[in-house]
């Protein structure tokens, strides 16, 4: 395998999310929080977010989810670059899964298997 050396870095990023179905979303909340007691930063109505080692779990409610499904976030020192060569490479931008902020520097993407990254750039 040959590094990327002249293109855009790329690392893993601190958030990993698990889109929960709704129902199995109180049974996974409590299995993070009262049976693993992973420490809870914040919590709505919606999705809580775990400190998980260096990281940080966000579970997130899903309605009309039959699975649950793993997102993972990648960071970037230039997104621009990022997203020109990850189009070169084939990488398809996956945007309608989720709206984000307009002033947000980033994307999403998946893998081959389907996997949504996130793909931020360095101030976020």
């Amino acid at each position: 395998m040959v590094a990327n050396v002249n293109g855009p870095h790329f690392s893993g990023g601190a958030n990993i999310a698990i889109k929960c179905p709704s129902h199995t979303y109180e049974q996974t909340l409590a299995f993070y929080r009262d049976t693993l007691g992973l420490p809870l930063i914040e919590e709505e109505d919606d999705g809580c977010i775990f400190q998980f080692g260096p990281n940080r779990l966000w579970i997130d409610r899903v309605p009309n989810l039959s699975h649950p499904d793993i997102w993972l976030e990648l960071e970037t020192n230039d997104t621009e670059a990022a997203a020109s060569y990850l189009k070169i490479n084939g990488v398809p931008r996956r945007d309608e899964v989720e709206q984000l902020r307009e002033d947000f520097d980033g994307f999403w993407i998946s893998d081959p298997a389907g996997v949504i990254h996130l793909v931020v750039g360095d101030e976020e």
